[in-house]
């Protein structure tokens, strides 16, 4: 696994829309504000061509600019690492014209992005080996009172708060947060808002579908291996195309074994289990050491006799290997960042996940 430089003090922030732009309010208004914030802090900042357009179908402009965009920035010297603008909806479209190959022959940059940005933090690790960051977009800097997840995410970029391990590598723990937010406060009049944090966080832990919290309110899990993962709705669309070296990728670790982290967007519980067994199906969870599962968008929102534990349990119970539920990441902020493609060491105990990024 190829490890990026951290981005160091006045260094040079690109800035990439392969998703959407900031192109309506509040997220325009809310990216000039992150803008102001990091130069303020002393960075210089290389915009995109795309970063403010909204012309493209579901992104910001069309899926060969998008790409353009990307090959361009990401290879370029005259940047340290790439920060998405947004979110979207169809950036798996520009994958065609991604230069893969390219990307992975350059020096290495850490790209920070979720949601419809799996379609590059994932395939960045299985195509590339390169690590990346799966974590807030642009906009959630404009804040001015950062929240501690935006702290983590920063110091995961700058290397700021890593440790070395007795074999000498860096590594570096983040641990979840007490309370996150079911709806956030952001409108066109107060763009950068802080997390209306309303819901005390409750992990659920399970070994394969066994639910071993609500059996011992002291258990606890312990698991680690290769961290991969990101947003289910991309990571169904992903699966079985050409794009899908998974396979690969997961041998070439088979011994250190794998750890998924996913979460969702627009799926319904239905969605969530029909995605999960098309995974499993497809060979990708063979070596997993066990689940970090993100809060769902759709968070409480049973459907029939299906909600949203037995959605995951009903389908990765048979592999019979731990699960963390409500994990403190994915669209109901407050987020940890992940660093995707790192080696992972995993401790959930007393409603409480501690993440250990290893960089080896």
């Amino acid at each position: 696994m190829r490890y990026p430089e951290f981005l160091k003090d006045k260094g040079t922030i690109a800035f990439v829309a392969p998703s959407f732009g900031c192109a309506t309010e509040p997220y325009k208004t809310a990216f000039d504000m992150a803008l102001e914030r990091f130069k303020s802090m002393g960075y210089s900042l290389d915009i995109g061509p795309n970063a403010y357009k909204g012309e493209g179908i579901g992104i910001s402009s069309t899926p060969i600019n998008c790409a353009k965009e990307l090959n361009e920035m990401y290879i370029s010297d005259s940047n340290d690492c790439l920060i998405s603008c947004g979110g979207g909806e169809l950036m798996c479209e520009i994958l065609d014209y991604v230069d893969f190959e390219a990307i992975k022959n350059a020096k290495a940059k850490f790209y920070l992005g979720y949601s419809d940005n799996t379609n590059f933090t994932f395939l960045e690790n299985i195509l590339c080996d390169t690590a990346s960051i799966y974590g807030v977009c642009a906009g959630a800097f404009a804040n001015p009172n950062w929240h501690q997840s935006l702290t983590d995410t920063w110091e995961c970029l700058t290397g700021k708060g890593f440790k070395r391990d007795v074999d000498g590598t860096l590594f570096k723990k983040v641990s979840g947060y007490d309370k996150f937010e079911l709806e956030s406060l952001k409108t066109s009049d107060n763009p950068a808002p802080d997390y209306n944090l309303t819901h005390t966080k409750e992990l659920s832990l399970y070994i394969g579908d066994k639910d071993i919290k609500a059996e011992d309110k002291n258990s606890k899990l312990v698991f680690e291996g290769r961290l991969i993962g990101g947003c289910l709705d991309c990571l169904s669309n992903l699966c079985g195309t050409r794009f899908d070296k998974v396979s690969d990728f997961i041998s070439k670790y088979k011994d250190e074994g794998i750890v998924w982290f996913l979460e969702s967007c627009d799926l319904n519980v239905f969605d969530i289990r029909r995605v999960l067994w098309k995974l499993k199906e497809a060979g990708w969870f063979k070596y997993t050491k066990g689940f970090i599962i993100g809060r769902p968008m759709h968070y409480d929102e049973p459907i029939m006799n299906l909600n949203r534990f037995n959605a995951v349990t009903g389908i990765l119970g048979e592999l019979n290997v731990p699960i963390v539920m409500d994990a403190d990441f994915g669209h109901l902020s407050p987020s940890m960042p992940i660093i995707s493609g790192s080696y992972a060491k995993v401790i959930a105990e007393n409603n409480n996940i501690d993440i250990f990024y290893y960089l080896r």
